[in-house]
């Protein structure tokens, strides 16, 4: 999208328009959106900005819900906000530390700030992207005052503050990852992030800050004064924020917080968790998710569920009785067979299973190509585990619990 688009799409036919095509999921609506519109004597550029934003909406549902109904986007912008639950538990944190005004630095098409502003903060939103401040202006009219669009540089409009006293001024801010552009981008290195790290880093020495960041960034470059929380959201590890100053939890560096539908549960630390001691394979298999794996919070997770690892380098749990935790799925053993495809293929013949689950660990499987070799027949259900313990490989045939 550039700027004459965004003029095409910001009028009131327009934006009309994109109300009245409503869902628009598949190909084959998109094109009947395109051949009404067309009809309607409506020109190429106007209906290919409707049709295209039409489309982004039914999109951006999983993340914003019904609030997509009433929001513009671009395509990379979308696929680089924050979900609205995740946001809204950034909000909350903001709140609980007695944060009354959020300088929302690098700020999208505005998911965070739209969570912020619904929290009662007010934000003072900024992004360096003319078209994307644009869109992030429209989508946080509604909060009128509360919420101050500007387009700038992060560096140009961070506040001065520091975290002594009884400051009500934090940032959040959102470091591009990413190339700049509307639609397609590439990943970036930590050393071409923009803001830059060190920069975004030293203000959050001054300021009470929240630092977004890919969940796979590099450890060791987390600065030692900072919470680490890394973030799960229905099973996928979607952020890793850095908390500053009274943002941060008092004795707390490492958290994962892991979010299933409207509940949140999480796991805390002082510091990384010391490994458990390795078992062998029992009746039940663990596997931890990803947020407390990246917070290195596995072995605290082990001692909870009375679990052992089943190798010092395998992020997999096993016990011998039954555990139920937020932080794992778990997995009742069948049986330990050998990594062969033709046993396997027997085995799950006998059993009348048709749909499997394949997961691995420490093996080099391609899990699709691994499946063709198994003919598949059959009304059961079940999960094959490929893992390997020690020196061996192992394919363990479970059950979800």
């Amino acid at each position: 999208m550039d700027m004459s688009e965004l003029r095409t799409l910001l009028t009131p036919e327009a934006l009309r328009a994109v109300d009245g095509l409503g869902e628009v999921a598949s190909t084959d609506a998109a094109a009947n959106a395109v051949l009404r519109l067309r009809a309607e004597g409506h020109s190429p550029e106007f209906v290919s900005a409707v049709v295209g934003q039409a489309r982004l909406r039914t999109k951006a549902a999983a993340k914003f819900g019904e609030f997509a109904q009433r929001m513009l986007f671009t395509r990379a912008g979308l696929e680089q906000a924050t979900r609205l639950g995740v946001a809204a538990r950034h909000a909350g944190r903001m709140r609980a530390a007695g944060v009354t005004h959020v300088s929302d630095l690098g700020c999208g098409i505005g998911g965070d700030a739209l969570a912020f502003a619904g929290a009662g903060l007010t934000v003072t939103a900024v992004d360096a992207d003319e078209v994307t401040a644009a869109l992030a202006a429209y989508n946080l009219a509604p909060f009128g005052s509360d919420a101050e669009v500007r387009h700038g540089l992060a560096q140009d409009h961070a506040p001065e503050g520091t975290d002594a006293g009884a400051g009500t001024e934090a940032v959040w801010l959102d470091p591009a990852r990413r190339t700049a552009g509307h639609s397609e981008t590439r990943r970036v290195s930590a050393d071409d992030y923009s803001p830059s790290l060190d920069w975004a880093f030293a203000l959050a020495g001054r300021v009470p800050t929240g630092i977004k960041l890919g969940p796979a960034h590099d450890r060791d470059a987390i600065p030692a004064d900072v919470e680490a929380q890394w973030v799960s959201a229905d099973g996928d590890v979607v952020e890793l924020v850095l908390w500053s100053g009274r943002l941060a939890r008092e004795g707390v560096r490492r958290a994962a917080l892991v979010i299933r539908g409207d509940r949140a549960y999480e796991l805390t630390a002082a510091a990384d968790a010391e490994d458990a001691d390795v078992r062998p394979l029992g009746a039940y298999v663990h596997e931890p998710d990803g947020a407390v794996i990246r917070a290195r919070l596995i072995g605290d997770l082990a001692r909870g569920i009375d679990a052992g690892m089943l190798d010092p380098h395998i992020a997999y749990l096993t016990s011998d009785a039954p555990a139920e935790s937020p932080f794992a799925s778990s997995f009742r053993v069948r049986e330990v067979l050998p990594m062969n495809p033709k046993t396997i293929a027997a085995s799950l013949k006998k059993a009348g299973i048709g749909r499997l689950e394949i997961k691995k660990r420490g093996v080099d499987v391609d899990p699709a190509a691994f499946r063709k070799k198994l003919n598949l027949r059959g009304s059961g259900a079940a999960t094959l585990i490929l893992v390997r313990i020690g020196d061996k490989r192992h394919a363990v045939l479970a059950d979800r619990v």
